[in-house]
């Protein structure tokens, strides 16, 4: 898999960073690397690491990360929100990821086909579809409408339908991170994510 791999990838990470050094970082840097790390060790890909290459940064968006993980709106909704943003921007890591965390976390794959095959939410659940409208609607259209606004709050309240839209952000620019690397799955991660 690697000979295949672009001439500016690097071996380990990946992608077209090196893997980051604990021991070449100050000591605020260490500080933000064992946050992070939360005594496993600091992985070779993926947003963690490249978000080490500015630990002021990588900090809060781990947080803003960690919180979200325990959303009001639940770890299927978490899910839900982080492949429709994989899925808008063509991030094969991040939805080869969360394709197998959605369904630990209770999305059944026919929904999470809805998504990766650009089908129509007809059929589905109502709260499966309101969120699925409302990331197309932010991600496609740039505006979302009343009544989905509604709806959305209707399910989820008003602090659960802030939680998701911020839970697609997030995974927006953990997204934009892994693209501007042109992260790469390792050899022991399948690709889930039809290529365009």
């Amino acid at each position: 898999a690697q000979s295949k791999l672009p001439s500016d990838i690097h071996p380990e990470s990946f992608s077209r960073l090196p893997p980051p050094q604990r021991d070449s970082l100050d000591a605020e840097g260490k500080r933000v690397w064992d946050v992070i790390a939360g005594g496993r060790g600091m992985g070779k890909t993926g947003p963690a690491p490249v978000s080490m290459y500015s630990p002021g940064a990588a900090e809060p968006n781990h947080h803003l990360n960690q919180y979200l993980r325990k959303t009001v709106a639940g770890p299927r909704y978490f899910e839900l929100s982080a492949l429709l943003a994989a899925r808008e921007f063509d991030q094969q890591y991040e939805w080869s990821g969360h394709e197998p965390a959605a369904i630990r976390a209770g999305l059944e794959q026919s929904v999470i086909d809805v998504v990766k095959i650009n089908k129509d939410v007809a059929g589905l659940p109502e709260k499966d579809a309101t969120v699925i409208r409302l990331g197309r609607a932010l991600f496609r259209d740039h505006k979302v409408s009343a009544d989905l606004w509604a709806k959305t709050v209707e399910h989820f309240g008003r602090q659960g339908a802030i939680e998701i839209v911020t839970t697609m952000g997030d995974y927006v620019m953990a997204g934009f991170l892994l693209t501007a690397v042109d992260q790469q799955l390792p050899p022991d991660r399948k690709a889930l994510l039809p290529v365009k």
